[in-house]
C-alpha cells in the first residue's frame, strides 16, 4: 500500500510514522522549503505519549520535554481545586514544537518528506487516487492523508465550503524564553479579569515558555510586546509581567484563533483529513495537537488492514462522534461563568479525553 501525506507538521509526521510502522508506503509532501513549526511550546497529554510509545519514539520525546502540571489559579494566587479529579488527570508534557517535528522528521526518514512541494488537487478513483502537486508532478496512491492544518487545500476539494472560520475575539500570543533573566519560583497558570488567561512553564533546558489568551478581545494594538503586557495586566502576576517585558519583540507570536467548523464527513473511499484539517480548535483547551496525535494513530491501525474504503469508513465513524463531545467539552470550558467553574471543566474535559482514548484508559 502507499500513501501520500499532505502537510509536514506533527500530525503529518506522525501519520507517516504511524503508516510506516504498519509496512506501509508513505510519501510526505511539505510546501515549506525545510521542516518547520509554527508555534512555541506545545502541550502533550498522556494519551499522545502512548501513541509515541507505541511508535517507537517516547523515551525520545520524553527527553525533549519537561514533565508539567495544569492546575490553575486566581489572581491572589490561591490555587482553584478541582477535588473530584485525580493528578493523573492534570499532568502534561511540555515541548517545544520544533525541537518534536525535527524529531518526528528523523523518524519518518527525510528519504520519505518531499520538502517545497505543495498540494495542487487530487483525482479520485475507485482503487486509487492521483495527487497533483504544486509543482506540477503527481504521486498515485491507495490513499491521500490531508493533514495541512486549519487552511487545508485537501479539506477545500473533500469537503467544499467549509473554510476555517475566526474565533470572533480570541487572541492568544506567547513566547519560548531561552535565558529568561527572570526569577521564576514555579509553574503558574492564572485566570484573571476581563476574560484573560496565561501563565508560564518552566522548558527542560532552562528556558520558559509563557502565553497569554484573551476571549472577547477588542482589536489588538500597538506592538506584540504592548498588546501582551495589556493583558498579562488583568492577570496580576509580576513574574509574568516581567517574562513579556524581557522577550525581544521578535520571540512573541500572535495568533487570531482559527476554528474548522463541524464537517459533515472527514472521508471519501480514498481520501481523508487528519488533525487541524478536520477539527481545527480553541488552544485554550490546549489539547489540539494531542488529539491529532490521536488520528494518526488510529489511521495506522485501520488501514494495516489493506482495506482502504472500509479503514476510512471506520475512521470516520469513530472521529466524528468523538470530537462532537470535544466541542462540547470546550465549550463548557469557554463560557464558565468563574474562574473556579473554568478549572472544574477543564479538569472535566482532561479526564473525559484520557479515559476515553480510543476507548481505552491510558495512564501517564
Amino acid at each position: 500500500m502507499r500513501t501520500v501525506v499532505i502537510g509536514g507538521g506533527i500530525v503529518g509526521l506522525t501519520s507517516g510514522l504511524a503508516l510506516r510502522r504498519k509496512g506501509i508506503d508513505v510519501v510526505v509532501c511539505e510546501r515549506a522549503p525545510e521542516i518547520r513549526a509554527a508555534g512555541a511550546g506545545l502541550g502533550l497529554w498522556a494519551n499522545a505519549l502512548a501513541v509515541f510509545d507505541d511508535l517507537g519514539v517516547g523515551d525520545r520525546v520524553r527527553a525533549i520535554g519537561e514533565p508539567g502540571e495544569m492546575y490553575f489559579h486566581d489572581t491572589a494566587g490561591r490555587l482553584l481545586e478541582t477535588p473530584e479529579f485525580g493528578v493523573e488527570d492534570h499532568r502534561f508534557l511540555l515541548v517545544h514544537r520544533a525541537k518534536l517535528t525535527d524529531l518526528l522528521a528523523d523518524a519518518v526518514g527525510r528519504d520519505n518528506i518531499r520538502l517545497a512541494t505543495g498540494f495542487a488537487a487530487y483525482d479520485e478513483h475507485a482503487d486509487h487516487v492521483t495527487v497533483r502537486l504544486g509543482d506540477g508532478g503527481e504521486e498515485t496512491a491507495d490513499v491521500l492523508v490531508g493533514a495541512d492544518g486549519a487552511h487545508s487545500a485537501v479539506r477545500a476539494q473533500l469537503v467544499p465550503g467549509k473554510p476555517a472560520q475566526e474565533h470572533r475575539g480570541h487572541h492568544a500570543w506567547r513566547a519560548v524564553l531561552p535565558d529568561p533573566g527572570v526569577a521564576v519560583p514555579g509553574n503558574r497558570l492564572v485566570l484573571g479579569g476581563d476574560r484573560c488567561r496565561g501563565g508560564y512553564v518552566r522548558t527542560h533546558d532552562g528556558g520558559v515558555y509563557w502565553l497569554v489568551n484573551q476571549f472577547d478581545a477588542p482589536e489588538p494594538a500597538g506592538t506584540l510586546k504592548d498588546q501582551a503586557m495589556a493583558r498579562a495586566a488583568h492577570l496580576d502576576d509580576g513574574v509574568l509581567t516581567e517574562l513579556v517585558r524581557a522577550t525581544p519583540e521578535d520571540l512573541i507570536l500572535h495568533n487570531r484563533i482559527m476554528l474548522v467548523p463541524p464537517l459533515p464527513h472527514w472521508a471519501s473511499g480514498r481520501v481523508v483529513l487528519a488533525g487541524d484539517a478536520a477539527h481545527a480548535m480553541s488552544p485554550h483547551i490546549t489539547a489540539g495537537a494531542t488529539l491529532g496525535i490521536e488520528d494518526a494513530a488510529l489511521l495506522g491501525r485501520l488501514l494495516s488492514s489493506g482495506d482502504v474504503p472500509a479503514a476510512l469508513a471506520a475512521y470516520e465513524a469513530d472521529r466524528i462522534p468523538r470530537y462532537a463531545r470535544v466541542a462540547e467539552l470546550s465549550a463548557a470550558v469557554e463560557h464558565s461563568p468563574t474562574p473556579r467553574e473554568f478549572a472544574r471543566h477543564y479538569a472535566a474535559f482532561s479526564h473525559w479525553m484520557l479515559t476515553s482514548s480510543a476507548g481505552n484508559p491510558v495512564t501517564a
